[in-house]
């Protein structure tokens, strides 16, 4: 799983999004550290849609929004990916805590 499609599942685990709001909410909770440029970010979500880890809500749901936004939700197929990088890397961060505390 790439970082982007990562990044990008965390941020709708919390909540729906649409594109530009997902990119502002990684670039948040990285602390400025990771930034989704249009060209990774929007070529990601297609592949996330294809390959159903989220799907399209369509137009906003609230009148003052910006007609033109899609808005993405994490599916369970998504969550289930999503779960089992986390305890991939959360392994692979215990391996790391201890090899650099001997060193």
């Amino acid at each position: 799983m790439t970082s982007a499609i990562v990044h990008i599942l965390l941020s709708l685990a919390e909540t729906d999004r649409h594109g530009l709001g997902i990119a502002a909410d990684v670039k948040t909770f990285t602390a400025g550290r990771v930034t989704l440029g249009p060209g990774t970010l929007y070529g990601t979500i297609k592949r996330l849609l294809d390959d159903e880890l989220i799907e399209d809500l369509g137009a906003p749901l609230a009148e003052d929004d910006d007609p033109r936004r899609r808005y993405y939700r994490i599916t369970a197929k998504g969550r289930r990916a999503l779960e089992a990088e986390m305890q991939g890397l959360t392994s692979v961060l215990g391996v790391a805590r201890r090899r650099l505390k001997t060193s």
